[in-house]
């Protein structure tokens, strides 16, 4: 029995959101939208990605059999693929374009400082194993 929280959405709230909604204000990513928001539509398509899902009828019905689950990763709201095909449509590209370098910038610093506190950890020799390992 799943205790937890479910990979995807432990993978999702590592993102920056605020930078998100950043560039959704940016390019007016909300105008006309009433349901299917821009942050549906990343989730959707970083589910996509994940699990390799190949056509929008793919990812629609991948989708349909977690609908019970689909709160509990993040959607706000069910996903058809008329809605998914005319959001991919309209929505301006840049929207994710400019959050993909933020999102990359964001985990390059996360990754440097705790590059840096192992390393400064293992010259003091206080730190863990280098490899995550303990014992021997």
């Amino acid at each position: 029995m799943n205790l937890g929280k479910f990979v995807f959405a432990q993978v999702m709230e590592h993102l920056p959101l605020h930078a998100f909604n950043r560039c959704v204000v940016r390019y007016s990513g909300k105008h006309k939208v009433k349901r299917f928001s821009c942050l549906d539509q990343y989730l959707c398509m970083a589910f996509a990605q994940l699990t390799y899902r190949e056509s929008l009828r793919d990812i629609e019905a991948c989708l349909r059999v977690q609908s019970s689950k689909l709160y509990h990763l993040g959607f706000r709201s069910p996903v058809a693929r008329n809605t998914l095909a005319n959001a991919n449509a309209t929505r301006d590209w840049r929207i994710y374009c400019d959050f993909r370098y933020i999102r990359h910038s964001f985990h390059q610093d996360i990754l440097t400082q705790r590059r840096d506190a192992l390393h400064s950890s293992a010259r003091r020799g206080t730190g863990a194993n280098v490899n995550g390992a303990g014992g021997r």
